[in-house]
């Protein structure tokens, strides 16, 4: 008997999604569980697996259209039926889809073709630079699935935010003429981080203050314990959760950056939050995305660590689930990733405040003994902004929290386990 696919509802203010990619064409064996489609929404992005087994005998709609939760997306039939004219209604094909920007590849970047895997499986491993000739495949006759591919890129490199890496080969510019000519919608996400972009900075007047870190005892900590932490607890360590928990420990002693400001009876109010959301931005291709550490205050430099790591990797494989990434109190972006001095970033309302992570840099630096001697060393620095809004925290609020969280580095006290 035929079963009908709808549009899922992710989240309880979640009453539409956009199909933002196919995994399955009409005609295709689709197991139980398989991933059938994409989707895009207000919160996340996430792939929806097929709750039976069959073959699929109906899209409705195409990638690009946006739909109501509960709406019947597609059809799949018995296993062994006949599935007649496979293809997408003629009214429908790119109704919705934007029209594709031209790619250039990398050479040499594509895994080999002689692999067996699954088309997610090689697509994910492409996002995370992994050689699936290095992967034991766990399924039958040894095919690489996801799950062997995301084991794989939870101990490797790429799967870790944060870390500055030298950049990759580049691949020859485009041809410009080869451009579209017309212009090109915006993605949902996009269209989404377009609007509350622009809503952030009419809500809220942007201060920024910005502090240099001697982030040196970090670095030789991490150096000392990076190979037994990883051994430990199955991740790399990386300088982020340091900068986490160095936040944490200051939002702690300064609530006022980690509350917000809501409406009242006489105005606005000031809205203490008992707990540290971390809300951590990963970059992607597509666009933003900030998932939440919750209870940030509550977890050890190793569960950081841990979590931050895990939300990265899903936020990358579109694993996340919409109560992940929504609640945040205070947000961490990493503006040093692709080689910047600092960054100036926009607030994630409702929040107060955001922190922008600058690049880690080798300079001289002046250095003080206890004795009073001066000499210049060789230090490695990093630059921190904080943006504020300057209606719930003031500019001494700001400097007391960023001093706070320079002094928590510089001098770092806390076990790393």
């Amino acid at each position: 008997m035929p079963t009908e696919i709808i549009m899922p509802q992710m989240g309880e203010s979640i009453f539409e999604g956009t199909i933002t990619k196919w995994l399955k064409a009409i005609g295709d064996t689709v197991a139980i569980d398989e991933p059938l489609f994409e989707i895009s929404t207000d919160k996340v992005d996430a792939e929806i697996p097929s709750p039976v087994a069959g073959v699929l005998a109906e899209i409705r709609f195409p990638e690009g259209a946006t739909i109501e939760v509960n709406t019947v997306v597609a059809v799949i039939g018995e296993a062994g039926s006949a599935v007649a004219a496979p293809q997408i209604p003629q009214n429908l094909v790119q109704k919705s889809a934007a029209p594709q920007v031209p790619q250039t590849s990398v050479q040499g970047s594509a895994p080999r073709t002689d692999v067996r895997s699954s088309p997610l499986a090689r697509r994910i491993a492409k996002e995370h630079g992994i050689d699936l000739n290095r992967i034991a495949g766990s399924g039958a006759g040894g095919r690489i699935g996801k799950d062997d591919v995301l084991r794989a890129a939870t101990q490797s490199a790429a799967a870790q935010p944060f870390v500055q890496k030298s950049a990759p080969p580049q691949a020859a510019p485009p041809d410009l003429s080869t451009l579209p000519a017309d212009p090109v919608p915006l993605t949902r996400m996009r269209a989404i981080i377009a609007e509350r972009m622009v809503e952030s900075v009419r809500t809220s007047p942007h201060v920024y203050t910005v502090y240099k870190v001697d982030m040196t005892r970090i670095a030789r900590l991490r150096e000392q314990h990076r190979a037994g932490f990883e051994q430990r607890h199955g991740v790399k360590l990386t300088f982020m959760p340091f900068i986490a928990a160095a936040a944490v420990a200051a939002l702690r002693r300064f609530p006022i950056v980690n509350a917000s400001l809501a409406s009242s009876a006489d105005g606005l109010a000031i809205r203490y939050h008992r707990n540290i959301n971390l809300g951590i931005a990963v970059a992607l291709e597509r666009g933003l995305i900030v998932p939440v550490v919750r209870q940030a205050e509550q977890q050890s430099f190793a569960a950081l660590a841990r979590t931050i790591a895990d939300l990265a990797l899903r936020a990358r494989t579109k694993k996340l689930l919409p109560d992940e990434v929504g609640g945040s109190t205070f947000t961490l972006t990493n503006a040093g990733a692709f080689g910047g001095e600092f960054g100036m970033p926009i607030i994630n309302q409702p929040e107060a405040a955001i922190l922008a992570v600058g690049g880690l840099r080798k300079e001289p630096a002046v250095v003080t003994d206890p004795e009073g001697n001066e000499a210049i060393s060789i230090r490695s620095m990093q630059y921190f902004c904080l943006g504020f809004d300057h209606r719930l925290i003031d500019g001494a609020d700001g400097g007391k929290f960023m001093l706070e969280f320079k002094k928590a580095l510089e001098n770092w006290d806390q076990e790393i386990g």
